[in-house]
Formats: C-alpha cells, structure tokens, sequence
C-alpha cells in the first residue's frame, strides 16, 4: 500500500499549500527515515484560518441547525471508515503506532466516537425548563438554553493524533462550534488527512473546520490568545498546559485541558499478583508508554513486592517490540530522538541514585535504527523521586512497596497528577471503596476498562480541567443562557 502522503492545510474550505510554500519533513520513529514533507504553517495562515472560523460562526447556519450537523457527522464517520487503512498506515509509520493497537484506541475506537455524537443529536436537550418562579409579586417562566461556545482552538499531542483530534472536533461540532485544529509538528499526516475528509466527503461549510500543521512556537502561541478564539481544547505536557491557561487568562478564554499523568496501579493484600504483574506489564509498553493515563506506579504489598516484580519481568519479556507494522509487535518506538533521550536519562539518573533496573534501562542493541527503548522496570527509587513523580512517556515501570491501605492510598494520591489509576482486590466493595479515595479522574477497579465514547475522561489536579468524551464534553464547548418572560 503506497502511503497517504498528505501535505495540505485546509483553510476555509480549501486545501492549501502553507504561506509560502513552507514545508517541514516528517520522520519515521522506527526507521528514522523521512517520509515526505508538509505544509508548515505560518502565523498568517493561522490568522486566516481562524478569521475564517469567526466567520463561519457567525455568517453560518452551523451553530443553530441541528440536522445539519448531525447529517455532517454522519459523512465524517463514513468517510472515516471507508478510510481505515490508509489511516492505519499513517499511524503506524509516522506515530510508530503498533498495527496491533490501531484496531482500538490508536484509531477504530475513536471512527465510532464521531457516530456516537452524531447520534447523540438525535436525543440532546439544548433547553432546560425552569418552571414558573415569583418575583417582586408577580410570576415567570425561566428556562435555559445551550448556545455554541464560539471558535475552538484543539491543540492535539503526537501519541494519539487520530484519537485526540475525534475527540475534540466531534463534541465541539456536534455543539455547533467552528474549530481550528493544529496537530502536533511530530505527527502532521495523521491530522492533515483528517482535513481532507472533511473538505472532500462532508457537507461541513467553509471555514466550520480549518486544519493545520506547523513546527513554529508562535502559531499555538496566537491559538491560545487570539481575541477571536472562545476556547482553548489542549491535550499535551502540564508544563505546556500551565502555559497555556495564562496565556488564555489575557481574554478569558475558556480552557479544556487534559494533560499529564503517573498514575498508580495498586494491588492491595488479597490481590492477585499475577493479574498486577501482567495489567501493568502491558499499559507500562502500550505504545512504549507514550500514554497519558498508563499506570506506571505499580504499588504493591511490601511482603510480595519481590513476587509480582519477577512474574512482571516475566511478563516483559514476553513482549515482542520492533517494527510496528508486523502484526505480532505489541510495542514500537518512541516518537524520537530527543524523547528516547529524555527517557533514558530519568532512567540513569534514578539508577545513579540507587535504583536497579531488573529488566531493559537501555536502547536495544539488536534495533540499530529507529527510537527504540527496552521496556524496563526500576525497583528502590524514592517515591519522590523524578521517576517515580514525573511522566516519562516511555514503557517504564516503577514498583514501589507499600504498608496496607492506607499507605497505598497516600502512596498513590501523592503526586501533582491524578488523572487514572487502578486497584485490584479479592474483595470487591473494598477495592470499589479505595477506588474513590484515589484523587484521578478514571479509575479502573479489578481490570474494568472505563473507555468508550460515552465514558467522560479527564483528570485532578494538575492533570488537567474538564472532560472529554461522553455528554459531559458537550459541556465544555456550550455556553448557557438563561432567559424569563412574565408568565400567562
């Protein structure tokens, strides 16, 4: 299959080439080769792009036509699944993406989120009644109504573009909101063809939908403080997200962040070491790590912490890494040189500090070319140290004993984060019960999994403001307006 080489912005219904003709190459994470170009776009293409999503907020009939958008949603999901494999390919060369994993969240589980919202149209209340109330002697009637946000600026990361980009445009359309869509500079194929789609096989009006690509700082720097942006959606680092929302705070933009995680997998005392092992063995190098809400603390009871560390080396072991687009690879590079960079020097430094790494804690040597990283696990690092406190986004597994309940519980309620985690226990109310004590916004209780498109998904703390998926982000892209008349 010869790869969807897809290099054009689409700007006010148009694919275009960037200001210029400016380009930048994309590179291939397991090979290290480049595979093509795309279009680089420059702060006048973001101002045109997002001139022309005011424009089509307010000039269109987008925001109030209901049907309109549901039909369009409709078409975008279509051509989505007509479009799977060329999709997948993009995914597995450009992101490094495991074809294994592009058969769930990395792709086909994000086409059916744009059909669940397009359902969802069908059954959306965008009023609320209030009923009659008295005031100063006489009676009102008092109802709400939901109104489209404005322009949406979604600010996607490279690990999941496909995913992250559906999850933003699906909610903010289905709203009645215009969008411009900026993928990460790592992944541009991934995003740019999302805007072929629409240009191509939807009946979304100009402007409703601009896509861009871009390696220039300055181009999400005007996303985040435009005066003609209403919402800022990021997904992405919490370093970036901290700057993201002051940036915002100049004009009141309203933000949508999800942003970073370390979160805890527990086992308490009456758990099965075999299921902790395993559960963590696989989210720790699920796409090497490069996920948000991976469980890469793996607390477990100190009296077996020697016990499920050896069956999740085991575990390790067993997983086939390499070319991502062999079928039987469950896990493939990092997205590059700088990240695999980044990974192995928190792994020397908490080895330096006194940790050992029972298993990988290097790049492989039998994988020459591309960014590869063996997946490892660290046992003895503090559990305030960087490892054990700050995301890494590579298959690093850290196990830290702990002294019971309660120990588990602070053990994992400390740190900035808190956007998942898990716990597994013979007995079922206790593990439910411990699950709500954890600060995170997902939480998955004997190995139940909480994704799917109507599941809400976002964090605590500094993990991040809002949900995504489900009705709840619906929410973060309406306005509501409440009005009175004087009752009959």
């Amino acid at each position: 299959m010869t790869l969807w080489h897809e290099d054009k912005l689409l700007i006010d219904g148009e694919l275009v080439a960037a200001e210029g003709g400016a380009t930048y190459e994309t590179i291939s994470p397991s090979t290290e080769e480049v595979l093509g170009t795309a279009a680089n776009a420059t702060v006048a293409d973001t101002e045109r792009a997002i001139t022309a999503a005011r424009r089509a907020f307010e000039d269109t009939e987008w925001s109030r036509d209901r049907e309109l958008r549901a039909r369009c949603l409709h078409q975008l999901h279509q051509a989505l699944v007509d479009n799977l494999e060329p999709l997948r390919q993009i995914l597995i060369h450009e992101v490094g993406a495991p074809l294994a994993i592009t058969t769930g969240p990395q792709l086909e589980g994000p086409v059916g989120v744009v059909k669940w919202y397009a359902e969802l149209l069908d059954t959306y209340e965008f009023s609320e009644d209030l009923g009659i109330a008295e005031a100063f002697g006489s009676k009102h009637h008092r109802w709400v109504e939901k109104e489209a946000a404005g322009v949406v600026a979604a600010i996607t990361a490279y690990n999941y573009p496909i995913q992250l980009a559906l999850a933003k445009l699906a909610p903010a359309l289905a709203a009645g909101c215009t969008v411009v869509l900026k993928g990460a500079p790592d992944t541009p194929w991934a995003t740019l063809a999302l805007g072929r789609l629409i240009a191509e096989s939807t009946d979304i009006p100009a402007g409703v939908v601009n896509v861009l690509s871009s390696d220039a700082v300055e181009v999400g720097q005007l996303l985040t403080t435009h005066r003609d942006v209403d919402v800022v959606s990021f997904t992405g680092s919490t370093p970036v997200g901290r700057q993201i929302m002051a940036a915002a705070s100049d004009t009141v933009k309203r933000v949508f962040l999800e942003l970073g995680g370390k979160s805890a997998f527990v086992m308490l005392d009456d758990g099965d070491p075999a299921m902790a092992a395993m559960f963590c063995a696989f989210a720790a190098t699920s796409h090497a790590g490069q996920g948000c809400a991976i469980t890469s603390r793996l607390v477990v009871p100190r009296d077996k912490h020697d016990e499920v560390v050896a069956t999740a080396k085991e575990m390790m072991a067993g997983i086939n890494y390499g070319d991502p687009s062999d079928p039987s690879v469950m896990m493939g590079p990092l997205i590059s040189a700088k990240q695999r960079a980044k990974v192995a020097g928190y792994v020397d430094d908490a080895v330096a500090d006194g940790a050992t790494a029972v298993c990988g804690g290097k790049a492989p040597e039998h994988l020459p070319k591309g960014f590869f990283y063996e997946p490892t696990i660290l046992v003895g690092a503090d559990e305030n140290s960087a490892v054990a406190q700050e995301e890494l986004f590579g298959p690093v597994l850290v196990a830290l004993p702990h002294d019971g309940d309660e120990d588990a519980l602070r053990i994992a309620n400390n740190s900035i984060f808190g956007l998942s985690g898990a716990v597994i226990s013979a007995d079922h109310d206790r593990a439910v019960n411990f699950a709500r004590r954890v600060r995170a916004g997902t939480m998955s209780v004997n190995g139940g999994i909480y994704y799917a498109p109507d599941a809400p998904f976002g964090g605590y703390k500094q993990s991040g403001i809002g949900r995504e998926m489900g009705a709840a982000a619906m929410d973060e892209f309406l306005e509501r307006k409440t009005l009175a008349e004087p009752a009959p």
